[in-house]
């Protein structure tokens, strides 16, 4: 095992992980955290004996063994890069804000949710089966270059202190339209067409006949007559094929900061006179941390699983006193000094929340 060699301990450090779907982003920096708070890469043996002995007992008014962030939340369903910074490193995060970012997603038509993915409650229902490849990469078009986004009310963002999706399940009329954010997508690409060769179902949850109603009361300020029902197929077969599984195809995108992936999906079902939803979502790119480090400032990410198996047994440490996983983070982590960046510098692009 070759030598690392490292400035002076500790450091503070930028790195990619692989976040798997299921868990929240949120959960997998805690396991992480875990294993940050027992190492002397990343803090000094004075914080490690302080982290140990106050193990489990609350921090409040308390300073933090070590100082960890990530560079922009992944949703539970999605997957794919999730940089962490640690120490001084937190203080870089912030440049992730505006960077470009690259995705794959996978959309599945004739339905929309209230959430633009799988993991909401099914709205609509619509025609799908007129949908060809072709029909798709046309519509694309549209969806390239500059574009004005609207985000989905069941959104967090706010408008007048309270949360867009509080008006929609309280149906409660917006005050005024959801602002469009100018956002540019520099490339859009059919990669994959599924057809019917997939697993993936609809959401078994619906939106009630109440919940609807909530829905296009909240509407009402913005759109007029707004009206939530699913659309007959006039295509759908009598016989056993009225079974067949939706079309379903994959897309991959480089966009900026800010845009919503799940909006690209929703619009572009419309586009195509149907509904659509996403199904999986991974984020393969997020400034230079990719999951394909093919680009010569390119930075590879931890897989997951190695944080996962350390948290359950660490092992032993190799003839320099590290254990695997402080490996796997030396090998692909990006240390710096910790001082507060230029708004100006861009040493390290990144992502931002909205997926």
């Amino acid at each position: 095992m070759p030598k690392v060699s490292l400035p002076a301990l500790p450091v503070s450090a930028l790195f990619g992980v692989v976040k798997p779907s299921g868990p929240t982003s949120m959960s997998v920096v805690d396991t992480i955290k875990q294993l940050v708070t027992r190492s002397r890469l990343f803090l000094s043996p004075d914080d490690i004996a302080a982290a140990s002995k106050n193990q489990g007992k609350r921090q409040r008014g308390k300073r933090q063994a070590v100082k960890m962030g990530q560079g922009g939340t992944l949703d539970p369903l999605a997957d794919g890069v999730l940089v962490i910074g640690i120490g001084g490193a937190t203080k870089h995060l912030d440049q992730f804000l505006g960077c470009t970012k690259e995705y794959r997603t996978t959309a599945l038509l004739g339905c929309e949710t209230d959430t633009y993915d799988s993991e909401g409650k099914r709205v609509r229902v619509a025609p799908w089966r007129h949908v060809t490849r072709e029909n798709v990469e046309k519509a694309l078009e549209q969806f390239r270059g500059d574009i004005a986004q609207t985000p989905p009310i069941f959104s967090a963002l706010k408008m007048d202190g309270m949360a867009l999706y509080d008006y929609a399940r309280k149906g409660i009329p917006l005050p005024r339209p959801i602002e469009k954010r100018q956002v540019t997508i520099h490339s859009l690409e059919l990669i994959e067409w599924k057809g019917s060769d997939h697993k993936f179902r609809w959401p078994e949850k619906q939106l009630s006949e109440e919940e609807k109603k909530a829905m296009e009361k909240a509407l009402e300020g913005v759109e007029e007559n707004p009206t939530i029902k699913d659309e007959l197929d006039p295509n759908a077969p009598s016989d056993a094929d009225a079974e067949a599984l939706p079309t379903a195809f994959v897309l991959s995108m480089k966009v900026t900061g800010g845009t919503y992936v799940r909006s690209i999906v929703h619009d572009l079902g419309h586009a195509l006179g149907s509904a659509a939803h996403v199904v999986t979502l991974t984020r393969s790119r997020q400034g230079r941390f990719a999951l394909d480090a093919a680009e010569t400032a390119d930075r590879s990410c931890v897989p997951w699983e190695v944080f996962k198996k350390a948290s359950q047994d660490e092992g032993e440490a190799d003839e320099e006193g590290w254990k695997g996983w402080e490996r796997e983070v030396m090998n692909v982590f990006e240390t710096v000094d910790g001082k507060k960046p230029s708004r100006s510098a861009d040493p390290v692009p990144g992502p931002v929340v909205h997926v």
